[in-house]
């Protein structure tokens, strides 16, 4: 048994295991009676490690001081670089690296990634070992970079070791070194959200404003990652709020994108560019919108943000809600106002655009802000209009215009004929693009019965907007197509079990049109 590996995935003899094992545990009689069995007291897992490794790394002293005696080559590294030392300061155990520093182990040794024992302890926040590295130890260069290029404060900051920093700094460290992607501690802090960290290296007066290789400020990283408390800090410390990246991408394009809600007020508080455009020329808003950031949306459209800005496609954000179907984010923009002439590279309107995807609900909420806005301008100067209503351009589910619409059902699927509902529209000034669009949805041979039910109820949305007498508008359009044969049907056949009382309210309301 003893002769065989434990596994395929294991290179250690059941003996060699057992002897990792209690020097993970500390076990020193075992180790013991394993060594003088001739266990190879060097023996590696596959990963490279020994059981000295498996010592230091736990803080196992005893266990370490014995395989000490056995095994004096303590700068043998493992698969990751890492030897006794190192580990020691990984996971500061500070009296087994003095201890192995007594037994002549390399003091400059480094892992793969270029870490060193001041590294390691920096980054795991390990005080004390740190200490005894710089106030012990010579030769120990403060700002000496891993292979990425970060420095024992760079890492101190990413990892958020507050104490750390503060010891660094005090030991006279350069505040503002770059690793290789040129980022500054600062940066590093800003990104991973340590507020304390951030605090405290902006008090050594570095630029807070530091651009790193794709510009990013520690502001932008803070954004990005959703950092309230740091772009908190850094707008109280006065970064610009308006600084660009390489891509022009400022913080309030990260917010937008992500959907962070509380980040974006505090930017919009601040004073940022609610319109600038990055190398796409894209606005925060096209972010948002693309995103689906309801949040962020509304926060933009509070702020007074230009909702017609177009992109390198020369795409509005209603454009781009209006190709994806986002009936919630058109409908606030909507009710903002917008541009609905604007055309994209393609020359397509949104409501052409709408059509095209065959979002039917979004074409009809477009015809309705179209013809809403018309309405709008021709009583501009009317007082009083909007008082107590509630401008929305959604479906209508209301129980107060059920009998209405029902009415307009019966119309459009049991009377109007092939084409009589786009005369009807004409009448009532629909625009030949709004006909297009309706028209666009087929659903078969009879599609034009859906067709005129949908422009009746865009067209009664209109009326009731207006504050104007359905049922007598409905009448006169109905007289001005030649069908006076329907002017008094359509009310009296909706709900005919009903009886008198619907009957007589039918016949009173037409009764007063007619005279």
């Amino acid at each position: 048994m003893e002769s065989e590996p434990l596994s395929e995935d294991d290179v250690l003899l059941w003996s060699e295991k057992d002897l990792h094992d209690a020097a993970k545990r500390n076990d020193t009689e075992k180790i013991q009676e394993l060594i003088k069995k001739g266990v190879d007291v060097k023996a590696k897992s596959k990963i490279d490690r020994k059981a000295l490794h498996w010592a230091a790394g736990a803080g196992n002293e005893q266990a370490l001081r014995l395989l000490l005696d056995h095994d004096t080559d303590v700068d043998e590294s493992d698969s990751f670089g890492m030897n006794a030392l190192l580990l020691t300061s990984w996971f500061g155990h500070l009296k087994l690296l003095q201890t192995l520093v007594s037994c002549g182990a390399k003091l400059n040794s480094e892992n793969k990634d270029g870490l060193s024992i001041l590294h390691c302890a920096a980054q795991r926040g390990h005080i004390e070992v740190l200490k005894f590295i710089m106030e012990e130890l010579e030769d120990f260069c403060l700002d000496k970079a891993d292979k990425s290029g970060k420095t024992a404060l760079h890492l101190a900051a990413e990892h958020g070791q507050l104490e750390v920093i503060e010891y660094l700094i005090g030991m006279g460290c350069t505040h503002g070194l770059k690793d290789k992607e040129e980022n500054t501690a600062m940066h590093l802090a800003a990104k991973q959200g340590h507020t304390d960290v951030l605090q405290k290296i902006a008090e050594t007066g570095v630029d807070i404003d530091e651009r790193n290789i794709d510009g990013l400020t520690a502001l932008h990283l803070a954004a990005n990652g959703g950092r309230y408390e740091c772009v908190k800090l850094l707008l109280a410390s006065g970064c610009n709020v308006d600084a660009h990246t390489n891509n022009n991408m400022t913080a309030l394009h990260y917010v937008a994108q992500h959907g962070f809600n509380r980040e974006a007020n505090l930017l919009l508080e601040a004073g940022v560019n609610v319109d600038t455009v990055n190398n796409q020329h894209i606005t925060p808003l096209h972010l948002a919108v693309i995103n689906h950031h309801k949040g962020v949306i509304n926060l933009l459209i509070d702020a007074d943000c230009d909702l017609d800005i177009t992109d390198s496609r020369q795409q509005t954000a209603m454009h781009i809600a209006a190709e994806h179907g986002l009936q919630d984010l058109a409908e606030m923009m909507l009710i903002s106002g917008v541009n609905l002439n604007l055309a994209d590279k393609q020359g397509k309107t949104c409501l052409e655009v709408a059509a095209r995807g065959n979002h039917v609900i979004l074409v009809d909420m477009i015809i309705k802000a179209d013809r809403f806005y018309k309405w709008e301008k021709d009583h501009i100067c009317e007082e009083g209009l909007w008082v107590g209503k509630t401008l929305s351009f959604k479906q209508d589910h209301q129980l107060e215009t059920q009998h209405l619409r029902s009415v307009l059902w019966n119309l459009a699927t049991k009377h109007l004929c092939r084409g009589e509902w786009k005369i009807l529209a004409q009448h009532w000034e629909f625009s030949d693009a709004h006909i297009r669009a309706i028209e666009h949805q087929w659903t078969g041979m009879k599609s034009f019965k859906e067709h005129g039910h949908r422009m009746l109820l865009i067209w009664l949305h209109g009326m009731l907007l207006a504050g104007e007498n359905p049922i007598k508008g409905l009448y006169e359009g109905l007289v001005e197509i030649s069908r006076t044969d329907l002017a008094g049907e359509p009310v009296k056949e909706v709900h005919p079990a009903e009886g008198k009382c619907r009957d007589q309210f039918s016949q009173s309301v037409l009764c007063n049109v007619i005279h």
